[in-house]
């Protein structure tokens, strides 16, 4: 239990003491966590493959994923449209810039789906290898929350510039509660614990840690299902952002979730304007900090 906290807490905690300066060693760190993501998503598709029963569990995991997206992201959307319409923000630098494929940044997001499907099949293969994986993804995912605490170091955001930010820490509190809410309303529909369902919901996008972590706290079902929802969560966000940045932009934004501050940023910036870039790195941020502590909560003091 007290491993499950400390696993998210403390590799964070001391790549935060890092900074770097160094360009190349950014990159490099920028690759390695790519390719780390990657083997995660490997070692989790490799052990659904070791599932007894598996076609049974399959259909669990693609129903329980469609109602915890629809829970969660559609609240999301619900309370972000009324903050938007109550409290319009109006930017004063609006973009001209033409908005990014979407097409092409779908096919970004599939690719990491290809990861886990991989997996999958190498894991329908008989072999030894694969009792090695609770220890394989305790050790990635060290490293992994350590590369990711140096990237948010490096990227110079104060706490000062997180506490000022009234857009960002909206979209944040809007963004938790909402995904919470909807947790707590699938535990009713899947009649699942509440500290269950509400730490699923608690991924905000992340979806490399929040398969990971529900996979060792929960198992491979619950940690498939958390991961599907995040990735689905990615996907609509490049979808939606074209038609809602122009007249929605708390909604543009707090649909990102964490990738607000990465993946999701150039799409914000084109289409909103440069000052969407503070409230979406800050929204990024916080999430991308809360989110290991808060699933990790959920799952081990409940």
């Amino acid at each position: 239990m007290l491993f499950g906290v400390l696993i998210a807490l403390i590799p964070l905690f001391i790549g935060y003491l890092i900074k770097l300066s160094n360009k190349a060693w950014l990159n490099k760190i920028n690759q390695s966590l790519s390719l780390i993501i990657y083997l995660i998503l490997f070692l989790m598709g490799s052990e659904l493959a070791q599932l007894d029963d598996l076609l049974s569990h399959l259909t669990t995991i693609i129903s329980s994923t469609l109602l915890l997206f629809i829970c969660t992201f559609g609240l999301n959307m619900v309370f972000l449209l009324i903050f938007d319409i109550a409290l319009p923000w109006r930017n004063t630098s609006p973009s001209n810039q033409e908005l990014a494929s979407r097409f092409k940044m779908i096919l970004e997001s599939l690719r990491i789906c290809l990861a886990l499907i991989l997996g999958f099949i190498c894991g329908l293969i008989p072999s030894s290898i694969w009792q090695y994986n609770d220890l394989s993804s305790k050790v990635i995912l060290v490293i992994l929350l350590v590369l990711v605490g140096i990237q948010l170091r490096s990227n110079n955001i104060t706490l000062k510039q997180i506490l000022i930010n009234k857009v960002g820490m909206i979209t944040t509190l809007t963004v938790i509660f909402s995904a919470l809410l909807g947790g707590i309303a699938v535990s009713y529909l899947l009649s699942l614990p509440m500290h269950t369902t509400m730490a699923m919901s608690s991924g905000f996008g992340w979806y490399s840690l929040s398969g990971i972590l529900m996979t060792e706290a929960q198992g491979p079902i619950i940690g498939s299902i958390t991961f599907l929802n995040d990735i689905m969560r990615e996907l609509c966000a490049i979808i939606l952002i074209p038609s809602l940045i122009r007249r929605f932009k708390l909604t543009s934004l707090g649909i990102c979730g964490a990738t607000s501050m990465d993946f999701t940023l150039p799409m914000l910036q084109k289409g909103g304007g440069i000052m969407i870039v503070p409230p979406a790195i800050v929204q990024g941020f916080l999430l991308t900090l809360i989110m290991p502590i808060l699933m990790s909560f959920l799952n081990y003091y409940f």
